[in-house]
């Protein structure tokens, strides 16, 4: 079953949060929609998947509120749901930074469009970051972007004033281009670097899912994979579900040449995580996997269909 999958957010001052998320979870469970979405006072993010007259009718929802009219989803195809269930939670930030005086609404950098991303990051002034966290950019990014090394957005401004602010003031860039996955992260650190007194910053309008979107493979400045926070885990260039898995003990990206070491047990353990737990874990997620694969062949056989014909499919968000 072909599914539509929409990422999407938008900083606006937003009220009555709790009648909106009653009614979202209603109208997405009348159109058969699966995903997460988060409110917050400062917006709105989410990313939900499933027929797309459906997926139509919750992104139109949110379009009426104040402030989101002109919210922009980037949209792709998937073979089958992406997401388990539904989720629609209220949050403090739409996406965690633990600055409660950055306020993207009110102020951000120059939006540069998909099709001139490309002219500003090959320029040698430009200092051409990547927002996201360091297991993302592992799996793919832009040729060059400079890699913040953070395990969670809560990070990105201790590395500012540690790292960037030093840098600059040796390389002196004319300008700061930031990108992330959709766009939300790098748009709110725009409003940081701005506020902390950076000038010339400038991030990826859309994000690099927009970017895989319009700008065709051949002659692009992206490279490899983009991680997505579903169970594709990662899409191509062509926005088609990529070549990575999830570790189901830490969570982390995996390779087909990550899953043939040694190291890799199926829900067991992985090349990241073989140090990191105790063989009474290990014994705990190998437990956990074997149930998994129970009700695995339970489902698949009260469909009709024979364990031994269903592919290992992506892992759950």
């Amino acid at each position: 079953m072909t599914v539509q999958v929409a990422a999407f957010y938008g900083f606006a001052a937003m009220e009555g949060l709790l009648e909106l998320q009653e009614e979202l979870k209603a109208l997405a469970a009348a159109g058969t929609v699966r995903g997460t979405i988060l409110l917050a006072g400062e917006g709105v993010n989410g990313t939900i998947s499933g027929p797309p007259a459906g997926v139509g009718r919750v992104l139109a929802r949110l379009r009426a509120l104040p402030g989101l009219t002109n919210l922009e989803a980037k949209l792709s195809w998937a073979p089958q749901p992406v997401f388990h269930r539904l989720k629609v939670r209220l949050k403090r930030e739409i996406v965690t930074m633990g600055c409660p005086t950055v306020k993207p609404a009110e102020q951000v950098g120059t939006y540069v469009p998909p099709e001139h991303w490309d002219e500003l990051i090959r320029d040698p002034d430009t200092l051409v970051i990547d927002t996201r966290n360091a297991y993302e950019v592992a799996i793919g990014s832009f040729e060059g972007a400079l890699d913040p090394g953070t395990a969670s957005f809560r990070e990105f401004p201790t590395w500012v004033e540690q790292e960037l602010r030093p840098l600059v003031a040796q390389r002196r860039p004319k300008a700061i281009a930031m990108f992330c996955t959709g766009g939300i992260r790098c748009e709110k650190a725009t409003a940081y670097l701005q506020q902390q007194g950076f000038a010339g910053v400038h991030h990826l309008q859309g994000g690099i899912l927009k970017y895989l979107e319009e700008v065709p493979e051949q002659g692009s400045s992206w490279r490899g994979e983009c991680y997505v926070f579903d169970r594709r885990v990662s899409v191509n260039h062509r926005l088609e579900p990529g070549i990575y898995s999830l570790c189901h003990a830490c969570g982390l990206p995996l390779s087909p040449a990550d899953r043939a070491l040694p190291s890799y047990r199926e829900g067991v353990s992985c090349r990241h995580c073989i140090e990191r737990f105790s063989e009474a874990d290990r014994e705990r997620f190998a437990e956990r996997q074997r149930q998994m694969e129970r009700a695995r062949t339970r489902r698949d056989v009260s469909m009709g269909v024979s364990p031994g014909a269903v592919a290992r499919g992506g892992q759950g968000a």
